[in-house]
């Protein structure tokens, strides 16, 4: 009995410690956008430090203005509970070329960058304005005769993919192990990820809002201008634009292809500058750097398309979220964990909204705290109009 009651022991010794050999290798077995999600979690503002990047290099740089009545307007009580409950970095308002309010939770967020998500889409959506005013693209041109390799996706226009009604078999889903968007965010090899895309609808009929979409749209970039997603932003908007700061744009591996669809890296301050430019439909320091006429088209509804209930689309232009509040149109870049750049056109004003945490709930496609911050700008807005 003594003999058996060792071996067992023995055997159970051995067990425990083969678990983490095991567990290691099973570990190891996985894809390997598997083992980052597995390491690093649910994605988060400084994702930059986890991937490789390329720079968004700025040329001269030139710094807002400060109204006269800067950070002198108080906020109500239920906005401040806001910004904090949904853990808000950065909340800036611009009002005619000015900087008339901030807030940052902390100092080192006045300058350092954190992701954009999902804003890299609208500012993908402004770079295929410059390359149509370039000359290297059409709106109503196939993928196919610029990306011929991907011989499954021959019937979808630019236009179809600007207005997220490609039809591809894209999933969309940020909750599950194997998604589409989580192989394309923490894997590797994002060239594969796309050439395994299938249209499954009829293109450019149901609005379905699809990473992948973005993500065509910046691969056909870099093949008709010869030059990386992130040498062409900086040529065309980032340097023109005078931002204060570099960007980054997060690749999928090193010298690899950028993340169209997210990973733009920036602060609250350069952020702006987007929204100025839409806000100026194009025009800035003195340059039209996007054809007027297209920036019109990024922030007009696609109602020639319907969406998963069978509605109009009213709500979504070229690669621009649009919010229909206080009796305005109000276009706006949106992220997922609550990055907003919203353009405020009758006042000519730019809000920016940078944070770890977004409203889950929803009124038809807008989460729910996009009118929190409207409403918070307004009311700064409202506030400096009054004392005028």
């Amino acid at each position: 009995m003594k003999k058996r009651t060792r071996i067992r022991r023995l055997f159970l010794f051995l067990a425990l410690a083969l678990v983490p050999v095991i567990l290691t290798c099973g570990y190891l077995m996985l894809p390997q956008y598997m083992r980052k999600v597995i390491r690093y979690g649910t994605a988060d503002l400084d994702d930059y430090t986890i991937f490789k990047n390329r720079i968004v290099a700025k040329g001269s740089s030139c710094s807002w203005n400060f109204s006269k009545s800067y950070n002198k307007i108080t906020i109500s009580e239920n906005f401040l509970d806001s910004l904090k409950f949904y853990k808000t970095t950065s909340f800036l308002v611009i009002k005619n070329d000015s900087i008339l309010f901030e807030y940052y939770s902390d100092d080192k967020y006045e300058t350092e960058i954190t992701n954009s998500f999902s804003m890299a889409k609208s500012i993908v959506g402004i770079l295929i304005g410059c390359a149509i005013d370039d000359g290297y693209i059409s709106l109503n041109q196939t993928i196919d005769h610029y990306l011929p390799e991907l011989t499954n996706l021959k019937q979808i226009t630019i236009e179809n993919l600007l207005t997220m009604s490609s039809g591809t078999d894209w999933d969309e889903s940020y909750n599950t192990f194997t998604s589409t968007t989580t192989k394309a965010y923490y894997g590797n090899d994002i060239d594969a990820v796309m050439h395994s895309l299938k249209v499954i609808e009829t293109p450019g009929t149901i609005f379905r809002y699809k990473s992948g979409d973005t993500q065509l749209l910046a691969m056909i970039l870099n093949r008709v201008t010869g030059k990386s997603l992130s040498e062409y932003a900086s040529q065309k908007i980032w340097k023109p634009l005078r931002a204060e700061h570099d960007a980054l744009w997060s690749l999928d591996k090193k010298d690899g292809m950028e993340k169209g669809f997210c990973c733009f890296n920036s602060n609250a301050r350069d952020f702006a500058k987007i929204g100025a430019l839409m806000l100026n439909l194009g025009f800035c320091h003195e340059q039209q750097l996007v054809p007027q006429s297209y920036m019109i088209s990024c922030i007009s509804p696609a109602k020639h398309l319907r969406d998963k209930k069978n509605e109009i689309v009213t709500y979504y232009g070229y690669q621009w979220w649009i919010l229909n509040h206080r009796n305005e149109f109000i276009p706006y870049a949106r992220g997922i964990l609550g990055q907003y750049i919203f353009v405020i056109p009758s006042q000519r004003a730019v809000i920016v909204r940078l944070g770890h945490k977004a409203n889950s709930e929803r009124t038809s496609p807008h989460p729910n705290d996009v009118t929190t911050w409207v409403n918070l700008g307004m009311e700064i807005i409202d506030d400096y109009n009054s004392k005028k």
